[in-house]
């Protein structure tokens, strides 16, 4: 099983763990959502769609920075996707699992003539161990970090 997947399956198993770390906020109810949107369906391997408070928390874990599209872009077009399809507002964190000095681990934004489109992005390797290795959830990547 490949991070991005491990990453993927732990989202969706422990939901509000990855929402009180992300978000910083205890939700009652949440929805892990289907990983395809609509019109042309995007399926992506390490995409998680969780849905709490009448907001979607986006989670992508990344390993490579390098993608056809741009990263920066691809959250965009997720961006849009979410919004048309659930119609609520929209967090995006970007999670790099690996350590890189490649620019893209540190864009977190999407810029062209006449969109502005921001994002977090959350490295690993620059997160503060003592977190993960506390919650069962979390543990799996404190070796990440």
């Amino acid at each position: 099983m490949s991070y991005d997947n491990a990453c993927k399956y732990l989202a969706e198993q422990y939901p509000a763990e990855f929402v009180r770390w992300l978000l910083g906020v205890e939700v009652q109810q949440i929805e892990v959502l289907k990983t395809e949107l609509t019109l042309e369906p995007i399926r992506a391997d390490s995409v998680t769609f969780l849905q709490a408070a009448n907001q979607i928390l986006h989670i992508e874990f990344q390993i490579l920075t390098k993608s056809n599209p741009a990263l920066n872009f691809r959250m965009l077009d997720y961006s849009v996707r979410l919004k048309r399809q659930y119609r609520c507002p929209v967090v995006q964190v970007l999670i790099f699992l690996q350590e890189t000095t490649n620019e893209m681990a540190f864009t977190e934004e999407y810029r062209d003539n006449t969109t502005i489109h921001q994002y977090q992005v959350v490295r690993l390797w620059e997160q503060d161990s003592t977190l993960f290795l506390v919650n069962p959830a979390l543990l799996p990547l404190a070796s990440l970090t």
